[in-house]
């Protein structure tokens, strides 16, 4: 965030005494000597806050104040008024100015009203930030579609959890809609009205985790220039999402449960103890249970999470609803692109309903928008689809003990089950029942060469955290049972 301050005066020598008390106190000065150059100015530098004298020819203090709200409402103006121009400044207020400052002033009260006026503004931008991470509100929810039993009771099962205030834990694979359930539940509770955060625990490190849920302190850390809210606090009286949250790590589940326990917690960097009521709502496409008794997520923060639990289903497991879902996705995109929507003839439906989803309703998603693109016709035929819903899948070649795993790849139907894929491995191998570690080693190293090794877009197919994913490689590695340049 900028701490650069824009000076307005027609006078020389105050602009320069008004700027030299800011840049002592380790602000960022520019200058304008009258209202239109102040507006280039402001186009030119962007900076976090104006400070300008009431009274100047052509185009006064008032005027621009009305200017620079049009160009940028969170801009926070402040108006420098001279002796028996109180009511003026009081005008001012009214019509948006941030603050005023009655000449003659001291520099320690200049300093304190533009610090002021600096840190409106760095929260006014941080906040809108944020709002492009925040879960659309209202009339913008995603609907759940789907007339399956299935979609009926799990529409059933959030209405009776969105009426309540218990943390809810979101399970299921991933592309079947954890986030779009956690949107309806948050726009269907007591909280509707207020704001909704999201975090990706697996897109971060653990010290920026910390700091992304608490906030820090200005010094906290090498890098931390300023005090910084963090999702909690600025999710307080809402709701705060945490996707993944499987992938965090030890020291911070500990600080996740305390809040979850005491509602409070302290930014890094600080005692000082914050109250908050936020509602969370986690989502998982791991067994968190499993994890529990293999030691990898603490039992104490499981049961803390898991007080309302919702399982979604897989696509597979309801196929009755694929025509209602891609009526709804095909109906999105030509309202997207300004055209008529296009419809599947029944051949392609029936092959959709036949295939296993592996990516769930994401990847359903993907094809209705890949097929409305490349056919050509109103009507999409299923000689366009079909191939995609047949790909090579990954096998591999099983090497003596203690010699690197190497991966290859031969043609399988992509709607084989990953089960069936390592169950056909399995049978090429001899010498008696396999571990379940070395099971679930040759899967991954099926996937990553499916991937031509990208870790990403291999632990969001397995359902595991990329940090799970990199750890477990890492072992592996270290025991020589794969090859170093995986």
């Amino acid at each position: 965030m900028s701490n650069k301050i824009l000076v307005v005066d027609d006078k020389q020598m105050m602009r320069d005494s008004v700027g030299s008390t800011l840049q002592r106190a380790n602000y960022s000065v520019v200058v304008a000597s009258d209202g239109n150059t102040a507006l280039s100015m402001v186009a030119k530098h962007r900076p976090a806050t104006v400070i300008t004298d009431l009274k100047m020819p052509e185009m006064d203090g008032l005027e621009l104040l009305a200017r620079l709200r049009q160009a940028d409402d969170q801009l926070p103006v402040v108006l420098m008024t001279a002796y028996g121009s109180v009511n003026d400044a009081v005008a001012a207020m009214k019509k948006g100015a941030f603050d005023f400052i009655q000449k003659p002033f001291e520099g320690d009260q200049l300093v304190l009203v533009m610090r002021r006026a600096v840190e409106h503004s760095r929260l006014l931008r941080e906040n809108a930030a944020l709002r492009t991470v925040t879960m659309p509100q209202g009339g913008d929810t995603p609907p759940l579609v789907g007339k399956s039993p299935t979609m009926r009771q799990l529409a059933q099962q959030i209405h009776q959890i969105a009426n309540s205030n218990g943390t809810v834990m979101i399970g299921g694979d991933s592309g079947t809609g954890k986030e779009v359930v956690s949107r309806t539940i948050h726009a269907h509770s007591m909280r509707r009205d207020s704001v909704m955060l999201a975090v990706n625990c697996a897109a971060l490190s653990s010290n920026l985790l910390e700091s992304e849920l608490f906030g820090h302190e200005k010094g906290a850390f090498t890098g931390a220039d300023q005090m910084r809210k963090g999702r909690f606090e600025l999710a307080d009286g809402g709701t705060l999402l945490l996707d993944e949250v499987s992938e965090i790590s030890p020291e911070l589940q500990a600080k996740l449960l305390r809040v979850l326990q005491e509602q409070s917690f302290e930014r890094v960097g600080s005692s000082l103890t914050l109250n908050v009521d936020v509602r969370v709502i986690a989502t998982t496409n791991r067994d968190l249970a499993a994890a529990v008794a293999a030691g990898d997520f603490r039992q104490d923060l499981y049961y803390r999470l898991n007080v309302l639990p919702i399982i979604l289903p897989s696509l597979r497991q309801r196929t009755d609803d694929i025509p209602l879902l891609i009526e709804h996705f095909l109906l999105q995109l030509a309202m997207r692109d300004g055209r008529e929507p296009k419809r599947f003839d029944d051949e392609s439906i029936g092959l959709m309903q036949q295939y296993t989803w592996p990516g769930n309703v994401r990847e359903l998603q993907n094809i209705c928008e890949r097929a409305s693109v490349l056919s050509r016709g109103r009507i999409i035929k299923a000689g366009l689809i079909q191939p995609w819903l047949i790909a090579p899948e990954p096998t591999v070649l099983i090497q003596p003990p203690g010699q690197p795993v190497s991966v290859t790849a031969m043609a399988q139907p992509r709607n084989a089950t990953p089960a069936a894929v390592t169950a056909a491995a399995s049978a090429s191998t001899t010498g008696g029942i396999r571990s379940l570690e070395e099971v679930e080693r040759e899967q991954i190293i099926q996937t990553l060469g499916y991937f031509s090794g990208n870790r990403m877009r291999t632990a969001k197919a397995l359902g595991i955290g990329v940090r799970t994913l990199g750890l477990k490689l890492k072992k592996w590695k270290e025991m020589n049972l794969v090859a170093q340049t995986i």
